[in-house]
């Protein structure tokens, strides 16, 4: 049986400062699909603008999710401030919490496009210089999981 387990992740930066320039939305990208996959996750689309981000994850049924969030807004905020990714010298500071919806199947597309226009959502945050994120797996589904967690019935 295949797993398909979808949910939108969003946090912000601290007090909502506009913290993300284009030189941290570059690594948050990178860094985001690396630690998703050493989590049994894979991130299918990623929205940004200055002061939040928003994932669409799929997830196997093993995935932890507050590992997984601990791990992607934690590691890439101490990350970021020891290799200094900024480009306007921002150092970056996650607000606390973090919100998670699951996604249908069949609602992961409209949840994609969504991420996709978050520049159009939040004008007055786009990040200069940045042309957004460059999905690695463009359709949902593409990476099947087998679960041996699941017997038939």
């Amino acid at each position: 049986m295949l797993d398909r387990i979808y949910c939108h992740i969003v946090w912000t930066t601290r007090d909502r400062q506009p913290l993300i320039d284009a030189g941290l939305a570059r690594f948050l990208c990178g860094f985001l699909r690396a630690v998703a996959t050493q989590e049994n996750a894979r991130i299918l689309e990623i929205g940004m603008v200055q002061t939040h981000v928003h994932l669409v994850v799929r997830t196997h049924p093993t995935t932890d999710l507050v590992r997984l969030l601990q791990r992607l807004k934690g590691g890439s905020a101490a990350i970021a401030g020891k290799e200094r990714h900024s480009t306007d010298g921002n150092c970056l500071r996650w607000a606390k919490g973090y919100s998670i919806h699951s996604v249908s199947p069949r609602g992961v597309a409209a949840a994609r496009q969504y991420l996709r226009e978050q520049p159009k959502h939040h004008p007055d945050q786009v990040i200069s210089g940045w042309r957004g994120d460059q999905p690695e797996y463009e359709s949902a589904g593409v990476d099947e999981w087998r679960s041996e967690l699941r017997r038939p019935l």
